[in-house]
């Protein structure tokens, strides 16, 4: 019970602490963030993960740019029975480029995002910092613009979610599914 309670305590430690530093990309460019990316990764410290990894697959996300400088963010994910899962946020834009806040209605809960390492035309690195009720999530998601990710693009991702305070079995690099069709 005791090493449990350091080892909780050590990774909040972390996470506090990673979560201060992390910064958005340098030179971020919204117009080519744009267009349909594929979730190939995911990482986070929330507890309801570890129940639920095992089931998640590779799903979608089309992010539009509005003029105000904000961003349309929509996911997709094709469930086992064949029915989509959908989501939909408007993410406003910070003094920050590569950095947007927005609530979600879904999970009751603030997001604080940001765009921490990209290549346009092939991956993205999205850190979230999420909030409900005071208490504090952290959820790393790799982009990649086709369906499959170098070995080392995974590596890469790893190594950063774990430098944010997730543990290693909360990281997931995840498996290809068929696509929902398009709305």
């Amino acid at each position: 019970m005791r090493n449990t309670l350091l080892r909780m305590l050590a990774a909040l430690m972390c996470v506090l602490a990673a979560c201060a530093d992390v910064t958005p990309v340098q030179d971020f460019d919204l117009q080519k963030m744009a267009g349909k990316w594929y979730v190939v990764g995911f990482a986070t410290n929330a507890p309801w993960f570890v129940n639920h990894k095992e089931g998640m697959k590779m799903g979608t996300a089309t992010l539009v740019p509005t003029a105000e400088g904000d961003i349309n963010l929509s996911y997709a994910n094709l469930n086992a029975d064949g029915s989509c899962w959908r989501m939909t946020h408007m993410a406003n834009k910070t003094d920050t480029p590569g950095r947007f806040t927005f609530y979600s209605q879904v999970w009751n809960n603030d997001n604080d995002m940001r765009i921490v390492d990209v290549m346009y035309d092939d991956y993205a690195v999205v850190h979230t910092i999420k909030t409900k009720n005071g208490a504090t999530e952290i959820l790393n998601k790799l982009y990649s613009r086709t369906s499959e990710a170098s070995v080392a693009l995974q590596q890469k991702f790893k190594q950063f979610s774990l430098e944010t305070g997730v543990l290693p079995e909360n990281i997931a690099i995840l498996p290809k599914n068929a696509e929902c069709p398009e709305v």
